[in-house]
């Protein structure tokens, strides 16, 4: 690999991973009290584990149509939002957050394995660069909706 494309998965590893110009998505979920999770403050339409999960749900959906033909997508935009405001227990989101993190692993070791520019076979133009991108942009506007919400709440430090 020439010098330039180990730069640029450098950039898009520390941009997917967030924190370069804003607060990190580790972060914004960490320490958040249990009882705050299902709260909508200000008749806002989403609480901090619909925001949490809808961003497992997206980033997980661009993974796998990034590696596996056969991967169907969830239903738009139904599938991508989960239907109650808070996790069933701690349990339920501790995986989210998990899965959040092991997805984003994921990705960049996909991300580093081959032709970045390349359309995927199975897509419509699209390639691994524009998957980077669009899953650091996504978590990145969902990022600042969880820190609004945790200001809103009075749970932001």
């Amino acid at each position: 690999m020439s010098d330039q494309h180990d730069i640029l998965i450098k950039e898009l590893i520390k941009l997917l991973e967030g924190g370069g110009a804003h607060a990190t998505l580790e972060d914004a979920l960490d320490g958040i009290p249990a009882d705050k999770l299902g709260i909508k403050p200000h008749g806002l339409p989403y609480s901090i584990w619909q925001l949490a999960e809808h961003i497992r749900i997206a980033q997980w959906d661009m993974l796998e149509f990034s590696k596996d033909a056969s991967h169907q997508s969830p239903k738009w935009p139904d599938g991508y939002w989960p239907k109650e405001t808070a996790p069933a227990d701690e349990a339920e989101w501790n995986k989210t957050v998990a899965a959040i993190k092991a997805d984003r692993k994921a990705f960049i070791e996909l991300l580093k394995s081959g032709d970045i520019y390349a359309a995927i076979p199975h897509g419509e133009g699209q390639s691994i660069l524009r998957e980077a991108l669009q899953i650091a942009d996504h978590n990145a506007y969902h990022t600042s909706e969880i820190i609004l919400l945790r200001r809103l709440l009075g749970i932001w430090k």
